[in-house]
């Protein structure tokens, strides 16, 4: 049934920067190498489960305004059956090579966290089979630890350690699972990990669990043998009002005092980024900064909505300053660019979900095109090695590694001449190469 839905449109195929077909790549030809490979290894771009093959287009202030042929309501194993067929049909003529998925979001409904244990083991060998067939793998799977009424006050930081209990199985048979599927990663996504209000809140009891939490899943990660990469993703707030992995510093920094920080690595969202008050750029960078990056989440927010809205990334200028990031950096390891973007909720047509896709992976292709650009003209290097250069001298290397004290350095300090930072000469110059 599911693999009719999608039967009228043709696998996307590159058509050049003059294409007028919204159903083909502008950008985005999947072997073409540049930089030393193909834009395929490069942007190893994923489909996320939720926003595209679960969401219904509903909003809080209304209900959904989509036809998804694959969601029946009976949300039994034959509608997961269903939704498994719609969503490899569409990866395959989109030509993703990987997904992401929750454990709710494929397996049928359950009552119990018993119940859905069960469903997932009854989904997993249907899904390593369309996984075999169509050679599309795995980015990295997580356990929905949020939309249960039971996660209202947290889940590892839950003040009831049954609570904790229910978590910590969904994530024992997550993470089993994205080993036995060889996912490359596993996203640990605090959704309700924060605080409301203080008036109820114990931050330091709370830390306490969600730090012997993680520690629980790293030792487990060892005990099966699982090789992919564990990744938090930074929130700031929403659905709590402060949530305890709000950006890149305070999660390094919590990682750092529990003696985590070689075990676990970060999933960035360039949405969650705005909302915590720093550029996309910014979080990816100083995530590289503190040896933390692990993959990211692409998506953007409103400049006019505080919230998350998860609209697809269209912005090429802030893509090809975050490509210089990771391509400066050895580029992606085993992490990639997932779209956890979801449509308008008023695109409610199959296709509408082509076209979106298409425009992001484009944005992102057109993204590593520019970044690479930025990187051979050098200009920017060339600029920053010679803004930081005197740190590299002698005397500036013996204040870094600390032969010269408070003391001896007041002694000979000198006010030297102020040198310009350039900012406008290198805002125009980035507006120029991308156009």
């Amino acid at each position: 049934m599911s693999h009719k839905i999608f039967s009228h449109i043709p696998p996307i195929e590159y058509k050049g920067a003059n294409n007028k077909d919204p159903m083909a790549f502008n950008f985005y030809e999947a072997e073409r190498e540049i930089y030393g490979k193909t834009m395929r290894d490069h942007l190893r771009f994923s489909v996320c489960y939720w926003h595209s093959f679960n969401w219904l287009g509903n909003d809080v202030f209304g209900d959904g305004a989509f036809h998804r042929p694959w969601l029946t309501g009976e949300n039994d194993h034959q509608d997961a059956l269903h939704k498994l067929d719609a969503a490899f049909d569409f990866f395959e003529r989109l030509g993703a090579s990987f997904f992401c998925f929750h454990d709710v979001d494929i397996a049928a409904r359950a009552n119990s966290v018993k119940e859905l244990t069960e469903n997932i083991k009854k989904i997993s060998e249907p899904l390593a089979k369309k996984m075999l067939d169509t050679d599309i793998k795995l980015l990295w799977g997580t356990a929905n630890l949020f939309s249960h009424p039971r996660y209202m006050a947290g889940a590892a930081t839950n003040p009831n350690p049954e609570i904790f209990k229910c978590a910590a199985a969904q994530v024992h048979c997550m993470l089993e699972t994205t080993h036995q599927l060889n996912g490359e990663n596993y996203v640990l996504w605090g959704g309700r990990e924060g605080y409301d209000t203080l008036l109820n809140t114990d931050i330091k009891q709370e830390l306490e669990q969600l730090a012997r939490f993680l520690s629980l899943v790293v030792e487990h990660k060892h005990k099966i043998g699982f090789k992919g990469t564990l990744l938090i993703e930074p929130k700031p707030h929403e659905p709590t009002k402060h949530q305890y992995d709000r950006d890149v510093a305070t999660v390094v920094a919590f990682l750092e005092r529990y003696d985590l920080q070689e075990e676990i690595k970060l999933n960035i969202e360039a949405n969650h980024a705005t909302m915590a008050g720093s550029s996309f750029e910014h979080e990816v960078a100083n995530a590289f900064a503190l040896d933390a990056f692990g993959s990211i989440d692409i998506n953007r927010g409103d400049p006019q909505n505080g919230w998350d809205t998860d609209q697809f990334h269209n912005d090429p200028k802030e893509i090809a300053l975050v490509m210089r990031h990771i391509l400066l950096n050895g580029g992606m390891k085993n992490g990639g660019f997932n779209f956890d973007a979801k449509l308008r909720r008023q695109s409610i047509d199959a296709d509408d979900l082509f076209i979106a896709h298409i425009g992001g992976i484009d944005n992102l292709a057109r993204g590593l095109i520019n970044g690479v650009k930025l990187i051979e003209e050098k200009v920017l290097n060339d600029f920053l090695e010679k803004r930081y250069q005197d740190w590299f001298s002698e005397e500036g290397q013996r204040i870094l590694s600390g032969e010269l004290s408070l003391e001896e350095l007041s002694k000979f300090a000198q006010d030297p001449e102020p040198t310009s930072g350039k900012q406008e000469f290198l805002e125009n110059y980035v507006n120029r190469i991308i156009g």
